[in-house]
């Protein structure tokens, strides 16, 4: 953009004297034109002289000192030209000093309305307010003025932009050339950063087509405007398009391509992106390190991330709140939290954003504590709790049901105006409908003013996670009369609360409805489904739901695959589990823990160990949960020589064993009637610092001790726990019983186990079965008449094989396979 030129201001009023006058003053003035010439040259030298220590003292920022010149120069009656009050309001926008500004202005004023009414001056008062923000000084202003050049507009409409009015923004820019003026390469970046905020795509293509015809294209600020633009607009193809076709690039033009591939979730290709600007030589900025490290967060790429926060390091970038803030995001998302304690503690400065970060990190890992001390710490700062801070900590309170803490968060918001904020409303909804007080939910939904769709579906999703599906439903139906229609999250809210209630019919009819609308399953919608029909005993359905999934274009994730692969352990079925392993290998997705972790899980579940132990292998950087997965799967298999080798390979690896490890190594040492390598890993688990020894833990020791017949033994250590015995160790002990005919024993253990799990129609037949054993029929009679009394059915022994892609189902007693009578004489031939 050119500098805004200063045209001299004409006389208004020439002389107009009779030319008698002019004759009889002729000789004085010619005796005085010599003197007078002399003055004004010396007048003028001395302006001049002025100008330029005024114009020296407003570039090192000494406005104040600069003002006191101009005050000199009205003392000394010296000309003070338009040039001089621009150069002094120029000062004044360099340094936001807003006062100063305005103090010059009614200096300009009093000089009268003809020089205040300057184009020059008019222009530069304009570009001064609007420059410092003050947006009703500049809107008065520049709709007084009587030319609207560029210079003006280019100022208001960036205002605009500043102060989030697009709108306004756009339509000054439509105002602009109606005018006739053609905005320049000022003005488009901010009308192009206008339409990526209200994401009005048409528009930004309208001005792109302005900027080719007008030949702005290859300037590299317009271009790394329509980068940012089409980003926003969440179209990267066009974005990269523009990109690709930059002649020249600089360090903006590479942030706008990494930002947007980050703010369409396409953070693999910001990382490529990344190292792509690096290759041609580019050093990163603020802005550019906390794409990269918002991309690792999302990935859960920690060596990428630590790898961004050391070349911010040795780049010496300043730990400003912007990076500090991205820093301490990614480290709180991947879970390495006292990093991100660390890096909070050596910021200098630190704004709501940075706080509410550490406090989120903290309520994601359950440590609601700590959260709430960096709460009073906040406090203590003089930093007021904003909604961002307030939904953190209903989150908090929703997840560990803590009812009286959320109603005292509730109450804050209250009394701070906050609760009409959609993100904290949502959070109080949630809240209360967590801690299944659904009545409050629903008066904490109708007292927010605003009822959008985020609200809304927090309260679809309370009432369909609760099991009440007929009012979800009404709500549903509501929403759409109240104009508000439901996006793929409503729906998705629906279908998850139906199948966390074991309501498969009513999730699949939901599915199917959004398809007939129009309503395109996204990849959680699909992993919902997959997830919930496995949890939800329909293995097939989530197999055949994962199959669909692919035929629609969309690509599994890697928490889609785990849920595949649960469905997979649900039906036993191998040979689906081996498809969906080639698929991995396909895509190079299988190496990773989860994944992995859940192949082992699948193969040893379905029978074949020896695969498990494959894949077990083929990872080189190993992590605890694929090395519980292996001593479980060793266990499942009695292997328990295997396992127990394996539980001392990941202590010499230098990890730390879990809750998950010592179980899977009992269940290892029961199943094998190991004692003595029980009870040393029972001391192992009671001298580790990390561990606290569970009730499932001692059932196992129960279970190995009662197997060996150490019925006595297994008494004084139910004694010596610090727990309550539960079925399973009642269970353990009753079945010893059974094979020492214990009778005072069995009855003792039979009542408690009645009064335990009354429903269980495996502990009456585990109790009959222990009665019969020791010929006691009529004590057999007995709980089979009070198991009919209760309305119990002893379950059917269920199996089944799969040839090719049916599935054949056995159950105990049951003759109503098609080929029933080929099976039994198959069967009567093997005997």
């Amino acid at each position: 953009m050119a500098s805004l030129p200063y045209r001299t201001i004409p006389n208004p009023h020439p002389s107009s004297s009779k030319n008698s006058t002019l004759i009889e003053t002729h000789n004085k003035s010619q005796a005085q034109f010599p003197k007078l010439q002399e003055n004004a040259t010396k007048n003028q030298t001395l302006s001049k002289s002025f100008f330029t220590q005024m114009s020296t003292l407003s570039k090192q920022s000494k406005i104040q000192e600069a003002v006191d010149l101009l005050i000199q120069m009205d003392l000394k009656s010296l000309r003070i030209g338009p040039e001089i009050y621009g150069e002094l309001l120029q000062a004044c926008v360099y340094d936001r000093a807003l006062q100063t500004g305005k103090q010059i202005h009614s200096r300009i004023i009093k000089k009268g309305e003809n020089f205040a009414r300057n184009e020059y001056i008019e222009t530069k008062l304009v570009i001064f307010y609007a420059k410092c923000d003050a947006e009703k000084d500049s809107n008065r202003l520049f709709r007084r003025v009587r030319v609207k050049n560029v210079f003006s507009w280019a100022a208001v409409i960036g205002l605009n932009c500043r102060l989030g009015f697009y709108k306004e923004a756009l339509l000054g820019f439509m105002e602009m050339q109606e005018d006739g003026l053609l905005p320049d390469n000022f003005v488009v970046p901010n009308v192009l950063k206008a339409c990526g905020a209200v994401e009005w795509i048409g528009v930004g293509k309208a001005v792109h087509g302005f900027v080719v015809k007008m030949g702005c294209s290859e300037c590299v600020f317009v271009a790394s405007s329509l980068v940012d633009m089409y980003g926003k607009c969440g179209v990267v193809d066009e974005a990269r398009k523009v990109f690709d076709e930059m002649g020249e690039r600089n360090v903006i033009t590479w942030n706008s391509m990494i930002v947007s591939y980050v703010q369409n979730g396409l953070n693999e290709e910001a990382i490529r992106m990344f190292c792509d600007m690096r290759k041609e030589g580019f050093e990163p900025t603020h802005v550019t390190v906390s794409s990269f490290l918002s991309a690792s967060a999302n990935l859960g790429a920690v060596e990428e991330g630590k790898q961004g926060h050391g070349l911010a390091v040795v780049s010496g970038l300043e730990l400003n709140t912007i990076l500090g803030s991205s820093i301490i995001n990614f480290y709180s998302k991947v879970g390495l939290i006292e990093d991100a304690e660390i890096v909070f503690s050596r910021m200098n400065e630190k704004d709501v954003v940075t706080w509410n970060l550490l406090i989120s990190g903290y309520v994601q890992i359950g440590e609601v504590d700590k959260a709430l001390e960096m709460c009073r710490l906040m406090r203590q700062g003089n930093l007021r709790f904003d909604s961002v801070t307030l939904a953190s900590l209903m989150s908090a309170f929703a997840d560990n049901r803590n009812l009286k803490f959320g109603k005292e968060a509730h109450c804050y918001c209250i009394r701070n105006n906050l609760e009409d904020d959609v993100v904290v409303a949502s959070s109080i909804v949630d809240l209360y409908a967590k801690c299944e007080k659904i009545d409050n939910a629903r008066r904490a939904f109708e007292s927010a003013t605003t009822g959008d769709l985020v609200l809304w579906s927090t309260l679809l999703a309370a009432y369909a996670g609760l099991g009440h599906s007929g009012e979800a439903l009404k709500l549903f139906y509501q929403m759409q009369l109240e104009s508000v229609p439901p996006n793929v999250m409503t729906w998705n809210s629906l279908i998850f609360g139906f199948l966390k209630n074991g309501q498969v019919s009513e999730a699949q009819d939901m599915f199917l409805q959004m398809q007939s609308l129009g309503v395109e399953p996204n990849l959680v919608t699909w992993t919902t489904m997959i997830s919930g029909l496995a949890d939800n005993g329909f293995g097939h359905d989530a197999i055949q739901a994962f199959c669909r999934m692919q035929e629609a274009g969309i690509k599994p994730n890697v928490v889609s695959i785990v849920c595949v692969l649960k469905a997979c352990i649900e039906i036993a079925s191998l040979q689906n589990g081996r498809v969906i392993h080639g698929y991995l290998i396909r895509h190079f997705l299988y190496l990773s823990t989860p994944v992995a972790t859940s192949l082992v899980d699948m193969y040893a579940k379905c029978g074949n160990v020896e695969e498990a132990k494959r894949v077990f292998d083929m990872v080189s950087d190993k992590e605890l949960p694929i090395y519980n997965a292996m001593i479980s799967s060793y266990a499942l298999h009695g292997q328990a020589v295997e396992a127990l080798a394996l539980y001392r390979r990941l202590k010499e690896e230098g990890l730390q064993p879990d809750s998950v490890t010592f179980t899977n190594a009992l269940y290892a040492c029961s199943h094998a009637s190991m004692v003595t390598e029980g009870l040393e890993l029972l001391d192992d688990l009671l001298s580790s610092q990390t561990v606290n020894p569970s009730v499932e833990h001692y059932g196992c020791l129960v279970s190995l001790l009662s197997l060996c017949g150490n019925v006595d033994e297994a008494f004084r250590l139910i004694a010596a726990m610090p727990y309550e015995p539960d079925a399973q160790i009642l269970g353990s002990l009753l079945a010893a019983c059974r094979e020492q005919n214990n009778i005072e024993l069995e009855d003792y253990l039979s009542d408690q186990l009645l009064k335990l799990e009354p429903e269980n129609s495996g502990n009456y037949v585990a109790i009959s079965n222990a009665y019969a054993d020791a010929g006691r029929w009529d004590q057999v009679k007995k709980v089979r008449q009070l198991m009919k009394e209760n309305g119990l059915r002893k379950i059917p022994g269920c199996s089944w094989i799969q040839i090719g892609e049916e599935i054949h189902a056995f159950v105990a007693g049951d003759k109503s396979h098609p080929e029933a009578e080929q099976i039994c004489m198959a069967l009567k031939l093997l005997e």
